[in-house]
């Protein structure tokens, strides 16, 4: 008999080859988590290609998550268990196993050619690396194979449910419900199903043998966490993205319209918006990313809320166009869920070498809006906020995700969106409630510079809109070289005084002190738990995370020389750190990962430390 241990979390590890179906074991494992009280939070890791070379290590899909009984922000560091389907994915991943933690292996895939194909030298089962874990050797294959040999269905089809038959495995070892997995199998394939009967037959064969299993040492517990009071329901980036846009055009009162171009990590926006016409969304896939933006923009100029989405090499070629919203100056939202770069780059790896494109990536002196999320559940928030400031600064806004950010996912905290998402003003005229004769449509607010937004063709409203520049007063073409100037001084200063309309920047820590570091993007969670980490060893460190990058929040510089050093971790080489130091006048320091992982907490915790002595 197993002995059975409580922990307050564990991180789990599934991987194999790209066909293997680990993203849904994974995303299985999580939900039932979730369901079960967990807190939690996921990392799926992937290749470009739709399907990778088979059982080489660059084939290697992997989905990683943390389950726990208290506040769980990332998906952890070192996994305690590796689920490695084929030699390939044991190679790929040993080096994220703690030492002593267990690995469930699919003997059936370890032959000898696979194993060269990973580049071992020798069967890691059989050679002694594998001393310092815990082995459970398994042939999954054969035993699935076995557990579906009175079903109608051919080898191939009964081998594909193995990664349920490994999931059986993993829900004995830590306590699993496989209620939750059954019912998700038989809405997914219908009750009466030969391929729903296959999966939950071969899940429940999986956990029956593990109660067999000699190996299985120990079995462990997750206690509940203990969470703020609410409805959850479990959520990715891109769906929490998708949906803070549609409570913002609710908010408005104004139809929301999407033009845009698949591309990864930013196409399941589009899927999911497409999927809510009901709330007179609308959306339209493109033939090119230049189509998607210029159709975005007619919208924006017809009194909808434009929106567009992509990643980095998409924003490129987008660039134009948005220097064109910015002549218009109107509510248009760009959504860029970064990637590695440059170029095609690592389309399913994370990075966030995406601030400098969004801040200067157009021509001419050429303002707008920027803002990012921190985490998954942060994308709703933040989906709002880029529409509102859009609708009331009548300036285009650029959303900055991350891929780790948009595929991630964690427990989602249902807001009062009734209280917490409100009525949202903006500037769209009703000819029926102004003087119509009188109205000039290029006046601007003396307090924030913003204009009205009048739809070019309704009767008294007509005016000229275009790429040229604008007089000041009358909004037609000019090229006089003062009023250009003039205006681009305008449009600066609009940008500027929407740091009147945002949130003071909020400190996690001492107001002064030692060591302030500085992050922006999904960084958050490893950031967050690094500064706790050594604030509960005294340490006098405290942490400010941007989510508005451009303005800057007012309180940012009174912030940042209050405190000896400033340290400022990236995903990229120093971008954030440039425009501090440049715009406050401090000496921050950088410490730049471009890898196309997250930060992991270790490293961050023993950065810090190194510069608080």
């Amino acid at each position: 008999m197993a002995n059975r241990i409580e922990l307050e979390s564990v991180v789990i590890r599934f991987s194999g080859d790209s066909g293997d179906g680990m993203q849904l074991t994974g995303t299985q494992f999580s939900n039932t988590s979730a369901f079960m009280g967990n807190d939690i939070s996921t990392f799926p890791d992937f290749p470009a290609e739709i399907r990778a070379p088979q059982g080489t290590i660059a084939g290697v899909s992997g989905f990683q998550v943390k389950i726990g009984s208290t506040e769980i922000i990332t998906p952890g560091d070192e996994a305690d268990m590796l689920v490695a389907f084929n030699p390939a994915a044991l190679k790929a991943n040993i080096h994220s196993l703690k030492k002593g933690g267990t690995i469930l292996v699919n003997t059936d895939a370890f032959s000898e050619k696979n194993i060269e194909k990973a580049t071992y030298k020798n069967n890691p089962l059989d050679d002694g690396s594998l001393a310092d874990y815990n082995l459970i050797q398994v042939p999954v294959d054969t035993q699935t194979i076995e557990t579906l040999k009175d079903l109608d269905l051919d080898v191939k089809s009964k081998k594909r449910c193995k990664n349920f038959f490994a999931l059986g495995i993993c829900y004995f070892v830590y306590h699993r419900n496989l209620e939750s997995t059954i019912e998700w199998v038989n809405d997914k394939f219908g009750k009466k199903t030969i391929l729903a009967s296959a999966n939950i037959l071969a899940m429940k064969a999986g956990y029956n043998m593990a109660i067999t299993l000699e190996s299985i040492v120990s079995t462990y517990t997750i206690p509940k966490a203990r969470l703020t009071p609410g409805k959850y329901r479990q959520i990715n980036g891109n769906t929490s993205t998708a949906w803070g846009f549609l409570r913002a055009a609710e908010a408005a009162g104004l139809p929301l319209y999407l033009g845009s171009y698949p591309i990864t990590p930013a196409s399941d926006i589009l899927h999911e918006l497409s999927k809510h016409k009901n709330f007179g969304v609308k959306t339209f896939q493109a033939e090119d990313e230049i189509a998607a933006i210029c159709s975005a923009i007619g919208a924006a100029l017809t009194g909808s809320i434009g929106l567009t989405t992509s990643s980095g090499p998409g924003i490129t070629l987008k660039a134009e166009a948005i220097g064109l919203a910015v002549t218009y100056e109107i509510p248009l939202v760009i959504v860029n869920v970064q990637r590695g770069g440059p170029s095609t780059g690592l389309p399913t790896k994370t990075e966030q070498s995406d601030l400098y494109q969004a801040l200067y990536g157009r021509n001419g002196e050429s303002p707008l809006i920027v803002v990012a999320a921190s985490r998954p559940n942060d994308c709703f928030h933040m989906a709002y906020e880029a529409t509102r400031l859009a609708l009331q600064h009548m300036s285009p806004v650029m959303l900055l995700n991350d891929g780790y950010v948009a595929n991630g996912t964690e427990p989602w905290l249902l807001p009062d969106v009734d209280k917490d998402y409100a009525k949202i003003e903006h500037q769209l005229v009703d000819p029926e409630q102004i003087d119509v004769e009188n109205f000039k449509w290029f006046a601007r607010d003396e307090k924030t510079l913003v204009r009205k937004w009048a739809i070019p063709g309704m009767k008294g409203l007509e005016h000229r809109v275009g790429g040229l520049e604008k007089d000041f007063i009358t909004g037609d073409v000019s090229y006089d070289p003062l009023n250009h100037e003039k205006m681009t001084h305008i449009r600066q200063e609009k940008i500027a005084r929407v740091a009147n309309n945002i949130p003071l920047q909020q400190i996690e820590g001492d107001e002064s002190g030692d060591l302030l570091v500085v992050s922006w993007g999904g960084t958050y969670g490893s950031v967050q738990m690094a500064v706790r980490a050594l604030q509960k060893q005294g340490k006098k460190i405290s942490l400010i995370h941007l989510r508005y990058l451009n303005p800057m929040p007012k309180n940012i510089e009174n912030i940042l020389k209050k405190f000896k050093k400033v340290i400022v971790p990236e995903l990229n080489l120093g971008q954030l750190k440039g425009i501090i130091n440049i715009k406050f006048g401090v000496r921050a320091i950088g410490y730049n990962k471009v890898q196309g992982l997250p930060f992991k907490i270790s490293e961050l915790e023993e950065v810090f430390k190194k510069e608080l002595n």
